[in-house]
């Protein structure tokens, strides 16, 4: 039997509404409309429209629809539905975006935030399909992370649960989640820029020329960039890299530690990046985390890659028929 559902990706800069159908225990993309993140009132107005043409194209009444999925940055409220001023949002405080598109529509909607919708993706559909006990983190822009225990989605007693980069590995080091020595200042994009203009900076000031390094324009150094260089063997870019996974490896044993998963899978620059980072992220897990509950758990990369931000969605709306 198919079951027709939505979701709306709610993003900083983009936002897309998809349409899927679940059959059996396959997740099945169809189409998906994009459009950038304006004014409130014009995402808003943008999302409803979206939804109502995407509907009118594939000849979906409201009675065909099991439910809409919204995925949007936190902090968030998913028992009632409100997004409450996320920071790449700008405008979006307190906004009952549920009971938004329910009154719109008549369809049951629910609301996560990307990390959380993110492990329900890869939950059900990618990396961690089969398993119990699945930690998903996002290494991107920042560092969050969806928890999935003992079966069910795990969001904590005000939807803050899985916030491991605001976790201090160290007194000292790159900031991330307005804290310096964070999971996230070692572990995210912005971190290893912050890393990379350190011991750029370090070589400059001792006399020595770094060919893809200028020191009038600091802000070009970027992970990619990074990353770029440690791909071809340049020894600075690999050292770079070797801090950020051993910072890894010292956070996933902590994560190890308190949860016991089964599974951790790793999405964003870590997906692009895991063959830089992965050795030397697994030898410190294998000193760190305690053996009974490392010898269980998997690190892998995000089995939904590019397409995560898709199924999120449309995830968070499979979700609610499994609570129906």
């Amino acid at each position: 039997m198919r079951e027709y559902i939505l979701g709306i990706d709610v993003g900083g800069t983009k936002c897309a509404v998809n349409y899927g159908y679940k059959e059996g225990a396959d997740l099945h993309l169809v189409d998906k409309v994009k459009f950038p993140t304006g004014t409130v009132s014009e995402t808003i107005d943008n999302i409803l429209n979206a939804t109502e043409n995407i509907m009118k194209k594939h000849g979906l009444r409201k009675d065909r629809v099991a439910s809409i999925g919204i995925s949007c940055g936190g902090p968030l409220d998913s028992k009632k539905g409100v997004v409450m001023s996320p920071p790449n949002l700008p405008g979006w405080d307190n906004i009952p975006i549920v009971s938004i598109v329910e009154e719109r529509f008549g369809i049951k909607t629910g609301l996560q935030n990307d990390a959380d919708a993110c492990a329900l993706a890869e939950w059900k559909y990618g990396a961690g399909r089969g398993c119990q006990n699945m930690v998903f983190m996002t290494f991107g822009t920042g560092l969050g992370a969806g928890l999935v225990l003992n079966g069910k989605l795990y969001t904590g007693a005000n939807d803050n649960a899985g916030e491991l980069g605001h976790i201090r590995l160290s007194d000292y080091g790159p900031v991330g989640y307005g804290k310096a020595g964070s999971f996230e200042g070692f572990c995210s994009g912005g971190g290893i820029a912050q890393i990379a203009k350190t011991l750029l900076a370090e070589k400059t000031q001792m006399g020595i020329a770094i060919d893809w390094y200028n020191p009038e324009n600091p802000e070009l150094i970027t992970a990619q960039k990074v990353a770029k260089e440690a791909v071809k063997g340049d020894k600075l870019a690999l050292r770079i890299f070797d801090i950020s996974a051993k910072e890894l490896g010292k956070g996933l044993s902590v994560v190890i530690d308190v949860l016991n998963p089964e599974v951790i899978v790793i999405g964003g620059i870590y997906t692009r990046c895991h063959t830089l980072m992965e050795k030397r992220m697994l030898k410190v897990i294998k000193q760190e985390a305690l053996p009974n509950s490392e010898k269980v758990c998997k690190v892998i990369v995000s089995q939904l890659g590019e397409q995560i931000g898709d199924y999120s969605a449309l995830s968070v709306a499979e979700n609610l028929l499994d609570k129906n």
